[in-house]
């Protein structure tokens, strides 16, 4: 059983984590006498990969109770904390839903949450592995759709991700069609060290963000989760969720090259992009299936734009294009001649900073990124 907020009893209360300054932060603090509730607690600090400080009461040694990111306060050590100093992030935890006491105890320590194992368990574990990686902001993330084959969708998500790396961002780059060939060979890092989507298959629940972000490749300054050359061609829809998930609350930017089928794994991702980027050729048939497309993806994806790509034959233009599928114009996706090289030896999709594709996707995030509120 757990309530958020306690609007109930107690008016609005925020209950986002203390703002991380990057990196990992230290692990909660509980306050408890009850030892068998304190097994419990420890147990679930375990399964969070965080090392909690224990008290009976308000911690004598200074600045212990303010500066812990959460604080664990089992029910028999609620009248103890009456004078504390009131702060975020206080969660008063007990066993009795019965109970109905626990909440006027809860006001009393101006606690965020009352929450009762065993049924709060999960939710309990995820705030403090919240709270131990220092999540902030989730990240801005944004799919690149094709409006039909051969649109060019994977080297804009690329140059997209390429262009968030080299403005100082956290990027992390998805691939989410498994029969595109796979991005990192697209990045030039087909062999590179790191886990691909296989690897993941069997994930449930939570995973690490931390974790994600150190097994995964790193290519031009961001990491890449792409598909392996085996035979696996999906991986369950839970998996797909946990794991984006785990990579949204690093921060930064994620950026998904999606596939034109909506199947459950994609519908996955379709409910965790913030912006959806469909990529559109200049052709009335390719703007005839980009609307086929579009209406599918538009059935979870609330903001779906389209970027256009020349050369436009007569009467057609970006306008004309957007104003045909009835979407928000990114703008023209302009051609990158070094990527047309068969030499094999030409920078990643974006890799030339002041190149015209570059420039796009810089246009693309600044806009992006206001509009976010995350600037």
């Amino acid at each position: 059983m757990q309530r958020r907020g306690m609007e109930t009893v107690a008016g609005t209360v925020t209950h986002d984590p203390p703002p991380a300054a990057g990196g990992r932060q230290g692990g909660p603090l509980i306050v408890t006498e009850d030892t068998e509730l304190l097994d419990d607690l420890l147990r679930l600090c375990a399964a969070a990969g965080a090392t909690p400080e224990v008290h009976h009461g308000v911690p004598e040694r200074r600045g212990s109770w303010e500066a812990a990111p959460l604080v664990l306060v089992g029910d028999d050590a609620a009248r103890r904390l009456r004078g504390a100093a009131r702060r975020r992030g206080v969660v008063l935890v007990g066993r009795d839903p019965d109970d109905s006491g626990v909440w006027r105890r809860a006001v009393e320590i101006g606690a965020e949450h009352v929450l009762m194992l065993p049924d709060g368990e999960q939710w309990l574990v995820d705030r403090i592995a919240d709270v131990a990686e220092g999540v902030g902001r989730p990240a801005l993330t944004v799919g690149v759709i094709g409006g039909r084959g051969g649109a060019g969708a994977s080297t804009l998500a690329c140059a997209l991700a390429v262009t968030s790396a080299r403005e100082g961002l956290r990027t992390l780059l998805v691939d989410a069609d498994p029969l595109g060939g796979g991005l990192d060979v697209l990045l030039g890092g087909e062999t590179a060290d790191g886990l691909r989507w296989p690897a993941f298959a069997a994930s449930r629940g939570r995973v690490g963000g931390g974790a994600l972000e150190e097994s995964l490749p790193e290519l031009h300054s961001l990491r890449v989760l792409s598909w392996d050359r085996g035979d696996r061609i999906a991986v369950p829809p839970q998996a797909v969720r946990a794991v984006l998930a785990a990579a949204r609350r690093r921060g930064g930017t994620v950026v998904v090259d999606l596939p034109r089928r909506v199947d459950d794994g994609v519908a996955e991702v379709l409910t965790q992009l913030d912006v959806g980027v469909l990529v559109v050729p200049a052709e009335l048939r390719a703007v005839a299936a980009a609307g086929r497309v579009a209406s599918a993806v538009g059935m979870v994806l609330r903001d779906l734009r389209v970027a256009v790509r020349g050369p436009y034959p007569p009467g057609l233009d970006e306008r004309e294009v957007a104003r045909l599928l009835g979407l928000p114009l990114v703008g023209e996706v302009p051609v990158e001649p070094g990527l047309l090289r068969p030499d094999g030896a030409t920078a990643p999709p974006g890799g030339v900073p002041r190149g015209p594709l570059a420039r796009f996707c810089k246009g693309f995030w600044e806009r992006a990124l206001v509009e976010a509120g995350a600037a």
